[in-house]
């Protein structure tokens, strides 16, 4: 079996990641900062003989400690990432984002014995799709303007892997879409929060229109396309990691029916929702708690992001399951949290 190195194996994702591939047999090597929250990770094993997750200290942007930490492995899943719509310090998505992939496409130079480096980037690499279009992995971000710093540090990224691949750096690139389902109740899993907030009516209508358009893929579907990523990518690929196309209108109907609850009666306008992120990036300056809803998150629920993950299927044996199979596994989930009721 092949070691392999996980960066953001504390996230929603990454944890999820190491379950699987430690659960396939895999030696899974994590680099974790030390304040990191470990409990995404596989438990420690009861059997002194067994098998355990290798926890290597560091970060990415510390490039001694993640040069350290691929010492040894032939298969890094860079999944490291901040991911926020707003952040009170925006230099962090790019000294993250960024300067994080940097460091680990100079290892993956430097080390020998890498034979694939797999990057999870993102839909936003992409850009939006407005005008009906469904984009496949050919869309290059038009760059005009950028909902998010987020999403513009990851055109940058995106930028930089690919110039990596025509180098010859064995890497293979990802992009998830909407990503929810059980795990970790992360900014990364905003389907989760939302509904959380529509269940617990802080948030008792649709939001805009309802005519956004969103890939939703599932959390479990996600590590799968990230496993056959390393066994069947081909380098320097780009692969979408999406799902079925909808509006987070139909996320709330889907879960009214699948609850037998009724439906937000209501509309909320752009505007209403604008004013109370501006207010929530107010209050969180003055708790320091992040907000769920913020301006740049309101400019992302005004453009469409709608994605074919067809090359994915063909060449992956990606197979997404529908966004309402998905909403009923998640929804009994946070019911038995505790953070929801119906």
């Amino acid at each position: 079996m092949k070691k392999i190195l996980v960066t953001g194996a504390t996230g929603s994702l990454g944890g999820k990641l190491c379950h699987t591939l430690f659960q396939q047999g895999h030696p899974v090597r994590v680099l974790v900062r030390r304040t990191s929250n470990l409990s995404s990770l596989p438990p420690p094993p009861t059997d002194a003989d067994a098998a355990a997750i290798e926890i290597v200290y560091g970060d990415v942007t510390d490039y001694q400690s993640l040069l350290a930490a691929c010492s040894g492995c032939h298969v890094i899943f860079h999944v490291a990432a901040i991911v926020e719509p707003w952040l009170p310090d925006p230099s962090k998505f790019f000294s993250v984002n960024v300067g994080g992939l940097r460091n680990v496409l100079q290892a993956v130079r430097e080390t020998n014995t890498i034979e694939k480096l797999i990057y999870t980037s993102s839909f936003f690499a992409l850009g939006p799709t407005d005008g009906g279009n469904v984009a496949d992995e050919n869309q290059v971000h038009h760059e005009k303007y950028f909902c998010t710093e987020y999403e513009k540090s990851k055109v940058i990224a995106d930028k930089i892997a690919i110039q990596a691949a025509s180098e010859g750096v064995p890497i293979v690139l990802v992009y998830p879409g909407v990503i929810y389902g059980t795990g970790k109740v992360t900014s990364g899993n905003i389907v989760a929060k939302m509904i959380i907030e529509r269940f617990n009516w802080r948030l008792p209508g649709y939001i805009g229109s309802g005519n956004d358009k969103f890939s939703f893929s599932h959390v479990d579907d996600v590590v799968e396309g990230h496993i056959a990523a390393m066994n069947k990518g081909r380098l320097g690929e780009r692969y979408l990691l999406t799902g079925e196309n909808a509006s987070f209108r139909h996320v709330f109907d889907l879960a009214a029916i699948i609850t037998e609850t009724k439906k937000p009666m209501f509309n909320i306008p752009f505007w209403a929702i604008d004013a109370y992120g501006w207010a929530s990036v107010l209050i969180s300056r003055i708790t320091g708690k992040l907000p769920l809803i913020s301006p740049p998150a309101v400019k992302v629920l005004k453009h469409q992001w709608a994605y074919s993950c067809e090359k994915a299927k063909v060449e992956l044996d990606y197979n997404p399951r529908s966004l309402k199979d998905g909403l009923a596994e998640m929804l009994p989930w946070l019911k038995n949290l505790g953070l929801i009721k119906f």
